[in-house]
């Protein structure tokens, strides 16, 4: 199976939001604890001010496996962009994060960011894993981020410098 990559269009919202609520349902896997309806979805993943472009990837039927956004974060120099990777989980395809990121990375220097972050709760080990994967290294740890249910969190911050 192949998997392309191409722009996020605004009428992928609703497929990408249900995507996205079923991991937040899941949980553990993201650190967005509430789902969003479409109109949050976009403003969040397509259309704010702090939205740099978001990627979508689909199999060979056209069918999304996942996303990734990139946006700027207040707390971030202004040559860095803030990363968040979302994949389908059922059924689950294979490779869609790399895929994504490739063509992420791509973009992001075609633009003249230097660098990338992606912060990951402590306890999302798959997401741990995958950022690590691509190469990036943590420069912070912020501990115990209380959840909504009160739980401590530590979240790592990592860089992937492009």
């Amino acid at each position: 199976m192949s998997i392309k990559v191409r722009f996020a269009r605004e009428d992928d919202a609703e497929e990408l939001c249900g995507l996205l609520n079923e991991i937040i349902e899941i949980g553990g896997t993201t650190a967005m604890e509430e789902s969003l309806n479409v109109d949050q979805f976009k403003h969040y993943f397509l259309t704010g001010d702090h939205c740099i472009c978001c990627h979508v990837s689909e199999d060979d039927e056209g069918a999304i496996t996942g996303f990734q956004v990139l946006g700027r974060h207040s707390e971030l120099p202004g040559d860095w962009a803030d990363i968040g990777t979302f994949a389908r989980v059922h059924p689950r395809v294979y490779g869609v994060g790399k895929a994504l990121f490739s063509v992420s990375c791509q973009y992001l220097v075609g633009e003249g960011f230097s660098t990338i972050n992606a912060t990951i709760r402590a306890d999302n080990s798959s997401g741990l894993r995958y950022y690590e994967k691509m190469g990036f290294t943590t420069y912070k740890t912020t501990k115990a981020v209380p959840l909504k249910d009160g739980t401590l969190v530590d979240r790592f911050s990592k860089s992937y410098h492009l």
